[in-house]
């Protein structure tokens, strides 16, 4: 039985004006807010809860259990044969009838398909059945129904024999109310095993359909089709195997909007590659990986168009990501959640036509390398915390954007950026670091190039207050406020071009600092623990002094930047 349990604790800490934007099936919350600054009106609005811990386990733990029938739990010599044989079949089993090309299993147990129909494979068992089919070099052209239909038994499984070569198509298009609308459609628990291969046409709608959990343990599978490539209603599960996919719609899905503990895809292990008009993985509620290797394009990718909304990865509620390699090419945003994202480990590279991660509320990168080669924004939510990992930004506007709790505007609207260890390295052709609320640095190595000139952008950028008490912060941009907090800083007017190394040195000459310009700038700023209180210290470009200056000095014009922005590309 599924387990049951509580989530989607707690509302982001920022307040919240955010749209309201809830899935049917997520727990919701109601908080009045004002609408304006010049209305005292006030209005209800729901916002996505998330989960406290953001981590993998804790959010597959808070989801329902899955169903999966193990190769373990069958077996093999139990079969009974089922010969296809163009449109026709035979079998000596009293669990199978055979009507003209439509061949009928009515009863549990486990059976070897071999040859060819121009026809349909039906699954009519009792609803407590096990119904395990052996796919073992047959092939099922369906034209005018799903190659493999299951309309009754409790879990079934599609077994793909060694050394075989198996094919599942069906019909070119369906009825618009029609149920069994995939080329394999079950209305019962689906696994997919085996070391055979499996080729799937769904020509008329989705490639796989399961209305309960769709598991994929095993196997070399390949989907092409006009909708879906596998929709797991209830939930979708990837332990293993090697899956190609090429999707008119979504590659992955899980749309169960009733159940907040369900409509989740699960990815552990296996090879995975995604192209999709639409969006790569798209949930109602959780997108957890693990393990395996993901690769999606989604909406022709980058250079696609990001009006269309074709996403990478697409949550309800949270993006976690624990594990594994993952690499998204979108025209819409490459990893994107109505509530929160949570990265705790794996490799994940994108690029995007807009925001390279984005989630409405908490963003958080607790370990991992994170790479976002091309992007209108590189990392965005209401809130941001880097507390780990390797993180590698490349974005036309902001690099790092704290945007999404307020209207925007000058005021400080609540959104916070902290970064409290790891390594990033930002180059930007807006404010590298932008919030509409502050911005608070305690640890880690901040390495940021961008804008090469102010024009209302700035390296960091904030409403509210930006503090610095620890950790590494190396800027080659623009001009730079004054920062509070405990730790020191200098800044200096010296201009170099993408490339240059930049130095550090104290009065005694010793280097305390070096970093190389990811693009042109008209000044550098530097807070570590190497920078005294009122101390001198000099300023190298490629070996050549550019400025000498004294500790807590700024440069003239200040940080530069206007007000947090947000929202998306131009």
């Amino acid at each position: 039985m599924p387990r049951h349990h509580q989530r989607r604790l707690i509302l982001a800490a920022a307040p919240l004006t955010l749209a309201a934007v809830v899935l049917a099936g997520c727990a919701a919350q109601t908080a009045a807010s004002s609408s304006a600054a010049t209305s005292d009106t006030s209005t209800a609005e729901t916002a996505t809860v998330v989960d406290s811990d953001l981590s993998a386990e804790a959010v597959l733990a808070a989801n329902a259990d899955v169903t999966t029938v193990n190769d373990d739990e069958w077996s093999e010599a139990d079969a009974a044969d089922i010969t296809l044989s163009g449109s026709s079949a035979s079998s000596d089993s009293d669990a199978v009838t055979v009507d003209g090309s439509t061949v009928t299993i009515t009863a549990a147990g486990v059976f070897r398909l071999s040859g060819s129909l121009d026809g349909q494979i039906v699954v009519a068992a009792p609803d407590g059945a096990q119904v395990v089919l052996i796919l073992d070099d047959a092939d099922v052209t369906a034209s005018g129904s799903p190659g493999i239909t299951v309309t009754s038994a409790d879990d079934v499984a599609l077994y793909l024999a060694d050394g075989s070569s198996n094919s599942v198509s069906d019909v070119s298009s369906y009825a618009d109310d029609a149920e069994a609308n995939a080329a394999i459609y079950a209305d019962a628990d689906l696994t997919i095993s085996g070391t055979g291969s499996l080729e799937v046409s769904g020509n008329g709608n989705d490639g796989i359909t399961s209305t309960d959990d769709l598991v994929v343990l095993s196997g070399a599978l390949t989907v092409d089709a006009a909708d879906d490539g596998l929709r797991g209603k209830d939930s979708l599960t990837v332990e293993g195997g090697t899956i190609e996919i090429t999707a008119g719609g979504d590659a992955l899905k899980s749309d169960q909007d009733s159940d907040a503990t369900q409509g989740f895809v699960a990815i552990t292990g296996g090879t995975i590659d995604l192209t999709s008009g639409d969006d790569g993985i798209a949930v109602a509620t959780d997108a957890v990986i693990t393990g395996g290797t993901v690769t999606i394009e989604s909406g022709s990718g980058a250079d696609g168009d990001a009006d269309a909304g074709a996403k990478g990865i697409s949550a309800g509620v949270v993006v976690a990501i624990d594990g594994g390699e993952v690499g998204v090419d979108a025209a819409d945003d490459a990893i994107h959640s109505n509530g929160s994202v949570g990265i705790g480990g794996g490799t994940v590279t994108v690029a995007t036509g807009d925001d390279g991660i984005h989630a409405d509320q908490r963003l958080e990168i607790r370990d991992g390398d994170v790479t976002v080669t091309d992007a209108y924004e590189g990392l965005e939510a209401t809130d941001i915390a880097l507390a780990g990992g390797t993180v590698d930004v490349t974005a036309s506007d902001d690099g790092l954007n704290a945007a999404g709790a307020g209207a925007g505007g000058e005021q400080n609207t609540g959104e916070t950026l902290t970064i409290s260890g790891g390594s990033l390295r930002v180059v930007s052709g807006g404010d590298s670091l932008d919030s509409n609320g502050t911005i608070a640095i305690t640890g880690g190595t901040a390495v940021l190039s961008g804008p090469s000139d102010a024009g209302g952008q700035g390296a960091l950028d904030a409403n509210g207050a930006i503090t610095i008490d620890g950790g590494e912060v190396l800027v080659a941009g623009t001009a730079l406020v004054d920062p509070t907090g405990a730790q020191q800083w200098l800044a200096a007017t010296a201009s170099g071009s993408a490339g240059d190394t930049v130095t550090v040195m104290d009065a005694a000459g010793t280097t305390i600092a070096t970093f190389e310009a990811g693009r042109d700038f008209s000044a550098v700023f530097y807070s570590g623990p190497g920078v005294t209180d009122g101390g001198s210290y000099t300023v190298a470009v490629n070996g050549t002094t550019a400025a000498t200056i004294t500790e807590g000095s700024n440069v003239a014009g200040g940080m530069g930047g206007g007000p947090g922005g947000g929202g998306p590309r131009p």
